[in-house]
């Protein structure tokens, strides 16, 4: 469309500079001629950079477009395989429920008998540490008083 409108601007651009120069005292036809010939090398320079760019864009465009056409075909060839998968994991899931609530069941007895009969060690073991512990923190306290006491002031 810019190759016929700038085609188009040549033509009119030709015909007004003949009428012109018909109208007009005699000129320097060959610096007419370099003009004219230099501003359709400049549009020709124009024309082709922008064909150019307009390739690119497009083949940019289509490799996006084809990109995007294989991803979603993969993810299309994929989708059912996904679903497969995600039914086959839920019905596993409902499978190894019962199995799971077994063996809590089994296991529910013995850790209640372990803490039962954990829990009056652990309680004999704190309040015969309990006493040990309570003089250290007064041993420890009292040795950093007298340290404090040895400083000098300040």
């Amino acid at each position: 469309m810019k190759f016929s409108l700038v085609a188009a601007l040549v033509v009119v651009l030709a015909f007004a500079h003949g009428t012109e120069s018909v109208s007009l005292v005699k000129r320097d036809v060959q610096a007419e001629v370099d003009r004219i010939t230099k501003l359709i090398n400049d549009m020709s320079t124009s024309i082709t950079s922008a064909t150019q760019d307009m390739v690119e864009k497009v083949k940019a465009l289509e490799v996006t477009n084809t990109a995007q056409t294989y991803m979603e075909d993969s993810r299309a060839q994929i989708q059912p395989l996904v679903d497969k998968v995600q039914a086959e994991a839920v019905k596993l899931q409902e499978q190894v429920k019962p199995f799971i609530a077994n063996i809590e069941d089994q296991i529910k007895p013995l850790t209640d008998n372990f803490n039962a009969q954990v829990k009056p060690l652990t309680d004999n073991f704190h309040t015969q540490v309990k006493p040990l512990t309570d003089m250290m923190e007064k041993l420890f306290q009292q040795v950093m008083d007298q340290t404090k006491a040895l400083l000098p002031p300040q």
